[in-house]
This record gives structure tokens, C-alpha cells and sequence, in this order.
């Protein structure tokens, strides 16, 4: 996604790390890719958090992310409502209730979105818990993604206190991720190995 914070796609050396990271997943398997999303799921589901919210925000994973299938399919048979990220022209984020499989359709930079009404930009901060993608998160939850600043925008919608969960591999948590004003920090960080608050 193209950067829509200053410097937010620029700093040489999130670029470096973004490309190692981004090396490291593309090498995993296709059965270790479905494996580990079933081991995200199971985690973030058993949550207190998660029993609790009545609305979730979340994202359709693409590529060698994490997967989030499980996991939407898992909130949705639990009783829960929930939302999925439009990208906007300007990188920012509206939402939009997810109404299963069906509803999504192909969007810029290969992303996936609902095609339901579209619930507003602050939509959002009205949700219990949000789920983010990254690519690492330091020892303070502080979250890398991918340069575009869209969740660092979304995420400062969202009111302190709110339980925040980037979703990640096991060697992309505790990791030294160089940051910059605008940066958000996350309260949790799920793996496939199990779940880390900070």
C-alpha cells in the first residue's frame, strides 16, 4: 500500500526490516500456513475478550499472513458481529459488516473486501476488540505493518482501554521495530503458539 503517513513507507531501515520479514513468510508452506491459522483461531477465541465482545473488527488475510479465515468463520459462529476493512483512495480505512464468503470481493493490492453498506471511518473505534495485521511488534507492542499508515490511522479511532491484537508468526514478536511518531502500539499479539499481552 502506498504510505499515507509522513515517512510512514520511507524510513530505510522499517524497509529492510519489512523485507526481511517478508522474505521469511514467503518461505512457509501452504500446510503450515493453514496449520498456523487454525492455531491463531483457537488462541484468540479462547480469550475472555472475545467471549465478551459483541462486535469485532477484524481483516481477511492475504497471501503469506497469518490466516484470519478460521478465525472470522470462529467469531461469526460464536454470535459475534464483524467488520472488515475498505481501503479508501487516500490509504485510510472505512468498515463494513462482513456477511460471509460471498460478500467479498477483490480490492486494490490484492486485499479482499465486503461489499455490505459501508459503516463510516470512526466505525471502528465502536468496536470491542480489533484485530490488526503487522509484521512484527516489539517487547512494548509497538506494531510494524506494512508502510501504508492505514491502521495507525484506524487505531487512533479506537478509545484507550480497547483490546487491541496484531496477529503474527512466533519470530515477529519481541522484535526491534524502528518507529516513528505516528506509530500505534497494540495491547496483544496473537502467534501460533499462543497469545502475548503487553
Amino acid at each position: 500500500m502506498p504510505s499515507s503517513q509522513p515517512g510512514g513507507g520511507s524510513n530505510p531501515a522499517k524497509l529492510a526490516f519489512r523485507d526481511q520479514l517478508t522474505t521469511a513468510r514467503n518461505r512457509l508452506s501452504v500446510a503450515e500456513l493453514g496449520l498456523f491459522a487454525r492455531a491463531v483461531a483457537g488462541h484468540l477465541l479462547a480469550t475472555e475478550e472475545v467471549r465478551r465482545a459483541a462486535t469485532v473488527a477484524a481483516y481477511v488475510s492475504i497471501g503469506a499472513e497469518p490466516g484470519t479465515s478460521w478465525l472470522i468463520d470462529g467469531l461469526v459462529a460464536a454470535g459475534k458481529r464483524v467488520v472488515l476493512p475498505v481501503l479508501l483512495p487516500d490509504g485510510d480505512l472505512d468498515w463494513a459488516a462482513y456477511d460471509g464468503e460471498a460478500g467479498l470481493v477483490p480490492a486494490r493490492h490484492g486485499l479482499l473486501e465486503p461489499t455490505s453498506l459501508r459503516l463510516g471511518v470512526d466505525a471502528v473505534g465502536t468496536a470491542d476488540l480489533v484485530v490488526v495485521p503487522g509484521l512484527a511488534v516489539s517487547p512494548t507492542g509497538l506494531r510494524l505493518g506494512r508502510g501504508g499508515g492505514s491502521y495507525d490511522r484506524a487505531l487512533g479511532r479506537v478509545p484507550v482501554g480497547t483490546f487491541t491484537c496484531v496477529v503474527l508468526y512466533d519470530d515477529e514478536v519481541d522484535r526491534p521495530v524502528p518507529t516513528e511518531p505516528h506509530d500505534r502500539s497494540v495491547t496483544a499479539a496473537v502467534t501460533p503458539s499462543g497469545l502475548r499481552r503487553f
